[in-house]
């Protein structure tokens, strides 16, 4: 894959971006599925008592009736509770007891209309891809209270050049509490022109601050530039870090370089080099030609090959400079071994 340079003050900066006119960094398994939501927000409202079946209920009021029932509660303030939250979340929730199973019922729907969406998106299971029911399916889901749904909407209305629509989805998802529709929110608010850096930061933030790590990235990116606000690499060094420990190679090859050059964090050769390993291991193409040169350097010529090979498959041309040198030190066998082991290599899953 080929990674884009952020610039930063001379324009000379070594630190990757996320390509804003690429929707694929918006899209993705990520963005489109459902968030593992922790069960406080079950717990907390099931402490309020509403399928109370205390001794005092038979002498409370009709209306105390109502109040302390579940399914009494407007659908608005419903929906805020359990919006985001994916299939083995909503059935756990369901299950509290009849009153909980009552109201949740069109979120159970929306989950139904969801997956046939992703079917009609991706073509699985024997559906074949169709866009419009795709769509017409999400728009189902999210009519029934599903953030989820409304942030598959929003991809594909954006992926359709319908932007405005894609920003109101998003914005619908984003208050409702879901952390891929507030990262694509910011993400939108970015690219829009003229851009809205302001609001783009605050929606970024919650996802990150949520656990969102394509937000976290694009908000270390902002942070790294200035983009929206004043400079701070140290902070931007910090999400960075929680984007890679999370699993976004982007975020750990930048990680890598924050290392390298002692920009937010300490210089520190030893885990600037395991930073980008890692980001090579799971496909980052500059990753790999500087993992290759490094090995090349140590002396490891066997593996400098599979890294630089790996590389210049991936786009980076003067990789193949520096790899073919190395071949004709190598034998035939050795030759061919190691490019046995690139046609097998596999790319570590990322989030």
């Amino acid at each position: 894959m080929k990674q884009r340079t952020w610039p930063f003050r001379s324009g000379a900066s070594r630190f990757s971006s996320l390509p804003f006119s690429n929707i694929s960094e918006i899209h993705g398994p990520e963005s489109s599925s459902s968030k593992n939501r922790s069960m406080k927000s079950i717990y907390s409202v099931r402490s309020i008592r509403f399928c109370s079946r205390s001794s005092s209920s038979s002498t409370s009021s009709k209306s105390s009736s109502d109040a302390a029932n579940f399914s009494a509660l407007p659908y608005d303030i419903l929906t805020k509770i359990v919006a985001s939250f994916n299939l083995p979340n909503l059935r756990a929730a369901s299950l509290v007891c009849r009153s909980w199973s009552e109201a949740l019922r069109p979120l159970r729907e929306a989950m139904l209309f969801l997956r046939w969406g992703k079917q009609f998106k991706h073509g699985k299971r024997g559906v074949k891809p169709n866009i419009e029911k795709a769509l017409d399916s999400f728009l189902k889901a999210a009519a029934r209270g599903s953030a989820l749904a409304m942030v598959d909407a929003g991809l594909i209305y954006w992926e359709m050049g319908k932007k405005e629509k894609a920003i109101g989805w998003y914005q619908r998802a984003a208050e409702l509490g879901d952390p891929a529709g507030q990262c694509n929110l910011g993400i939108s608010f970015l690219q829009a022109e003229p851009s809205n850096t302001k609001e783009a930061l605050k929606w970024l933030y919650k996802a990150s601050i949520a656990g969102h790590f394509r937000a976290q990235y694009q908000l270390a990116l902002c942070l790294h530039r200035g983009v929206g606000t004043v400079s701070n690499i140290k902070e931007a060094a910090r999400w960075y870090k929680k984007a890679a420990e999370g699993g976004y190679v982007r975020a750990m090859y930048n990680l890598s370089l924050c290392y390298t050059f002692g920009e937010g964090m300490a210089h520190n050769h030893q885990l600037a080099r395991k930073w980008r390993k890692r980001a090579a291991d799971h496909g980052h193409s500059k990753a790999q030609f500087e993992h290759g040169l490094a090995l090349f350097s140590d002396g490891h010529m066997m593996k400098a090959v599979v890294y630089l090979e790996l590389a210049t498959r991936a786009g980076e041309r003067a990789a193949s400079h520096v790899k073919n040198v190395i071949l004709q030190r190598l034998s035939r066998a050795s030759r061919d071994h190691a490019l046995l082991l690139v046609d097998k290599w596999r790319a570590l899953p990322s989030c």
